[in-house]
């Protein structure tokens, strides 16, 4: 899409939206100076024909060809609660669907819900869909009609693919909900496998599982929390011990099942209360985010899209509080096979809480200002499009890889900007001129 009308919109509709947003029609319009980036991003960028799922997905072609051979692509989101960036991966997901060979969306929520999710799309679990992600979801940024959307698209897709099902995963720690999915996986396997483990693994789970609201369990004190890692991290490493010299699916699942019930517990043993418990906790999920997406590709031998924040997707990390991110752990574990994409916006809407209520609300952000990376970015042609910032001509990926002021929103705002090199955290960069808010599912 190209712009050519949209820079005509009156300066004083501009300046209510913020001093930040004045922009004389004429600068927009004026041919870049030689040295100035938005030429060689204009050389490199394709243009989007939608952001919406649906229809023809030949302007994305070139994007597959970016993908190339990875079996785990990352794709982000600029913020949690804005409409285009779900519906774009949605549209990315069936490309790569159709023309990718990808089997599998991976979201950065708990192991039982993406269990929950997955047995739906297969079809071994009916009921309202709504439901099911509002129950699952209600807490998280996702409780969405987008969200539903491609959930119902997944299970159609299958209903005439019977013989190509689409799976659905949770790559995270279980919380707020330790659901009894994972422990009775365990135990199931045990009793029928290993009859005289269950009952040690059933007196290690006991304490945990007595506690499976995290609210609950978080209220514990931290000597507590502690000793409930130590349990469940004995009782995945007795199964491991188990481990058949001829493997068996059955046994890997229930060892997946209690290696997350370990993360979990580990995780939330940090003290959360402190700078350091809260930057170790956060190395250990983006850790174990990638260590359980690594494991169901190796696993299924599906290609998996990612959906997860950008900063969780990207190869850097710009906050102290996050010292590597999962797109590193993933690049660390499967090199090249790994693919990072990132989004960016120059204004309009989300949803969000803030920082003294976890009420989501629609708000709405005025067009980045100058020495931002997006308000650069914006000045390109098309309004919304992609580029490989691998590939990109030389001056642009000078300017990419400098970090600048960038939106980077997670469920409270404000938040940010922060410094972000755009050209290290991805090799793909999405970008839209407008986004309106996403549509949480009415209570």
């Amino acid at each position: 899409m190209s712009r050519t009308t949209r820079r005509t919109v009156p300066l004083l509709l501009l300046t209510a939206v913020g001093a930040g947003a004045l922009i004389a029609p004429g600068t927009a319009q004026a041919a870049p100076r030689p040295a100035d980036p938005v030429a060689a991003i204009e050389r490199a960028a394709h243009p989007l024909r939608s952001t919406g799922p649906g229809g023809s997905t030949r302007d994305l072609r070139a994007l597959g060809a970016m993908v190339g051979d990875a079996s785990v692509v990352g794709l982000g989101e600029a913020t949690h609660g804005t409409h285009e960036f779900f519906t774009m991966k949605e549209r990315v997901f069936r490309h790569l669907v159709e023309e990718k060979g990808f089997t599998t969306f991976a979201q950065e929520v708990s192991w039982t819900t993406g269990l929950r999710f997955d047995a739906y799309v297969r079809g071994e679990r009916d009921g309202d869909v709504r439901a099911l992600v509002h129950h699952e979801l209600a807490k998280t940024p996702w409780d969405t009609e987008e969200y539903v959307h491609l959930l119902s698209w997944m299970r159609a897709y299958n209903d005439r693919h019977p013989e190509r099902r689409l799976r659905f995963m949770g790559n995270d720690l279980n919380y707020p909900e330790l659901g009894a999915e994972v422990f009775d996986g365990v135990l199931g396997y045990a009793g029928a496998h290993e009859p005289e483990l269950r009952p040690r693994l059933a007196g290690l789970y006991a304490p945990m599982r007595r506690l499976s609201d995290g609210d609950a369990y978080m209220a514990r004190p931290l000597a507590e929390r502690k000793k409930l890692a130590e349990g469940a991290t004995k009782a995945y490493e007795l199964l491991k011990e188990r481990r058949p010299e001829a493997g068996s699916a059955a046994f890997e699942w229930a060892l997946q099942h209690a290696r997350s019930l370990s993360q979990t517990a580990r995780v939330l043993a940090h003290d959360l209360d402190s700078p350091d418990g809260q930057r170790a906790a956060m190395l250990d999920r983006d850790r174990l985010m990638a260590q359980n997406t690594a494991w169901w590709q190796r696993r299924t031998g599906d290609k998996v899209l990612l959906s997860a924040h950008n900063a969780h997707v990207s190869y850097v990390s710009f906050d102290p509080r996050y010292p590597k991110m999962q797109g590193a752990f993933l690049r660390d574990r499967l090199g090249k096979r790994y693919a990072s994409i990132g989004f960016t916006f120059d204004r309009g809407g989300l949803m969000a809480q803030s920082a003294d209520s976890e009420v989501w609300k629609p708000l709405s952000l005025a067009p980045a200002t100058p020495g931002m990376n997006e308000h650069t970015l914006d000045k390109v042609r098309h309004d919304d499009f992609y580029l490989d910032t691998r590939t990109a001509p030389a001056a642009a990926r000078k300017w990419l890889d400098k970090a600048r002021p960038t939106r980077s929103i997670g469920n409270v705002h404000p938040d940010g900007p922060y410094k972000i090199s755009l050209g290290r955290s991805h090799d793909v960069l999405i970008h839209l001129h407008e986004v309106t808010a996403a549509h949480r599912q009415e209570p």
